[in-house]
């Protein structure tokens, strides 16, 4: 008998060595609790119990997918190119307006000027990420940064300098920036020559510069296993350029609180000072406090870093479109899907199609600013010549789920009415965890499964799936048709069931709703006794996908919501930029006693 030495179990290994010693003649009889070989065994296990936890945990940090350590996570990171996202300030902006009787020609409102904002009742300190200048307006200034936009960007954090000297004795030299909580897209590094000149050479992030050459001046920004940041510069004969000796190294830098700080709507600042007076500024938010978030998670750093690695920081297959700008701006971001032109219905060749997912709480003109800036600084730099980045908005399928279930509330807990509350909750989570998101399949089977394994009083469960487009506002009184595409086929008419249905509507003064002809797709009014109103409003098109609604007249607006049996509901697989979400308004559950599971007594 051989000794396994890779257990990890102390008893398993101590119990594993007095087996192998009784198969010995010496030892066959031996009583090894009531003997001093007893506390010997207890020596070995332990010695092999440490050795083969070493050797497990040595093994498992030797691999991305399996390191739970962070500094392991990051060294793999590291080696294949991928720099984990630090805190991420959150972003503010607002307009600011003074009035100030008799004031000069124009006024400025310096960089990282202090507006305060609360979240929770907790305040945050947002700078001006740039001066912003005034013009007198009849005694009014409104402060912009440029001449066409007021809007004034804030960020929160606290700005800090820290200053470095190189040491021309020092080889591969790193500058450690003491913050764990640095915001690494507000850095700056400036290289002055000398302790006393005035003059300095701007170094740029490795990630952000599109051609390096011998003149390149860049640095590397790493975490390091500490939490720590270090700064590297070349060695002067790979990437470009490095500090001489006795040069001065600036580096500005913002620390942030992440993501505590996203959801300040209202903003104050101090007054503005001038001739001896004070004079009251006036904020107007025009987006709210978003994109805040604290340091990439190590499953985040797991699943981004062989995608980025794929891209190879360049734009050619849509997977390196979806990798690059999750990577840089997945602070304020969900999810990214894109597809190429050719795969476009209709086909638009020349582009590359891309659809967001912005984080909750993130306002429409914040939406727009963050498009144009992946456009200006990601796409146009890195995409193929003659290619156009174009923006389309996410499409929500709504999911109507209708469950019924049976139970022995004798083998459970738990009430009928707790069962169901248990299962409604579960469902809901089961969507907020598992779809809500791009590319995310809904299974039937696997949300029944998790149901049944619920509680040991839930005997089987059943699930019947309709999917749901919504028109956001059908206006009153005016005829105008609409065309719903599903992310997938719609079932076959059928002779005993409605297929496509919609919810009630005002139509001619009485509340009705569309449903198509028993076993055809053309779609009619019916009012609420099942009375046909109007026989042809549309049709539906089963393979397709699409239902088209003509010449719809309503009394009131009114937002439409059309439903329709999948033509699989088994399995739900949304195309491209459509997200699969629950409609908790219409989630029904129901549960079933049943009965004779119970012996009865004579």
């Amino acid at each position: 008998m051989s000794i396994n030495a890779s257990e990890l179990d102390f008893f398993n290994i101590k119990e594993s060595l007095k087996t192998y010693l009784e198969q010995s003649d010496e030892f066959r009889d031996y009583d090894f609790e009531a003997s001093g070989i007893s506390n010997i065994l207890d020596v070995l296990a332990y010695n092999t119990h440490m050795n083969g936890l070493i050797a497990n945990m040595a093994v498992n940090e030797s691999f991305l997918t399996s390191a739970q350590l962070r500094s392991s996570v990051l060294a793999h990171a590291e080696s294949l190119g991928y720099t984990p996202k630090s805190v991420t300030s959150s972003t503010a902006v607002v307009n600011a307006t003074v009035t100030i009787p008799d004031g000069p020609e124009t006024i400025t409102l310096d960089q990282n000027t202090e507006f305060c904002g609360d979240v929770d009742e907790v305040t945050f300190s947002f700078k001006t990420t740039e001066a912003a200048t005034a013009t007198n307006v009849g005694g009014t200034y409104t402060f912009k940064i440029s001449n066409d936009s007021p809007n004034i960007t804030l960020k929160e954090g606290t700005s800090k300098t820290k200053t470095f000297f190189v040491d021309g004795n020092a080889t591969n030299q790193a500058y450690v920036l003491t913050d764990d909580n640095i915001d690494t897209t507000s850095l700056t590094v400036d290289v002055y020559e000398n302790v006393t000149t005035q003059e300095f050479t701007v170094y740029n992030n490795i990630d952000y510069v599109p051609t390096i050459n011998n003149a390149s001046t860049i640095y590397i920004i790493r975490e390091a296993a500490n939490g720590y940041y270090e700064l590297q510069f070349s060695d002067g004969n790979t990437l470009g350029k490095a500090p001489t000796a006795g040069s001065r190294i600036v580096v500005r830098y913002r620390t942030s609180q992440g993501a505590s700080a996203n959801g300040a709507t209202e903003f104050v600042t101090k007054n503005f000072a001038y001739n001896g007076d004070v004079y009251p500024i006036v904020v107007t938010t025009v987006a709210g406090s978003v994109g805040g978030s604290d340091k990439e998670s190590i499953q985040s750093i797991k699943f981004n870093a062989p995608r980025a690695y794929a891209s190879q920081q360049r734009l050619v297959t849509s997977a390196d479109y979806e990798a690059l700008i999750f990577k840089t701006f997945g602070a304020y971001l969900k999810g990214v899907v894109a597809w190429g032109g050719n795969e476009n219905v209709p086909p638009q060749f020349g582009k590359v199609f891309v659809s967001l997912q912005f984080q909750d709480g993130i306002d429409e003109q914040s939406q727009e600013i963050q498009k144009q800036i992946i456009s200006d600084q990601l796409t146009s730099n890195l995409s193929i010549m003659s290619i156009d980045t174009e923006f389309v908005q996410p499409q929500t399928t709504y999911l109507e789920i209708i469950t019924a279930f049976n139970a022995d509330v004798n083998k459970s807990n738990t009430s009928l009415s707790g069962l169901t509350t248990n299962i409604e909750s579960l469902i809901k989570e089961h969507f907020n965890t598992e779809l809500n998101t791009f590319s995310a399949i809904f299974r039937r089977s696997q949300l029944l499964q998790k149901i049944d394994n619920l509680s040991p009083g839930i005997l089987n469960s059943q699930m019947t799936v309709r999917a749901q487009q919504r028109i956001d506002e059908v206006v009153a009184g005016t005829e105008k048709d609409h065309t719903l595409n599903f992310p997938f086929g719609i079932a076959s008419p059928d002779k005993d069931t409605h297929t496509v249905t919609t919810s009630i509507f005002s139509y001619n003064g009485q509340n009705v709703l569309i449903k198509n002809k028993l076993g055809s797709n053309i779609l009619q009014i019916f009012d609420l006794n099942n009375e046909v109103k109007r026989t042809n409003v549309g049709t539906y098109d089963p393979a397709k996908g699409t239902v088209f609604l003509s010449g719809l007249l309503i009394d009131n607006s009114t937002e439409l919501k059309v439903s329709a049996f999948p033509a699989n509901q088994s399995t739900l697989v949304p195309l491209r930029n459509y997200i699969l979400t629950l409609d908790e308004s219409l989630l029904d559950v129901s549960g079933f006693i049943e009965t004779g599971t119970n012996k009865a007594t004579l």
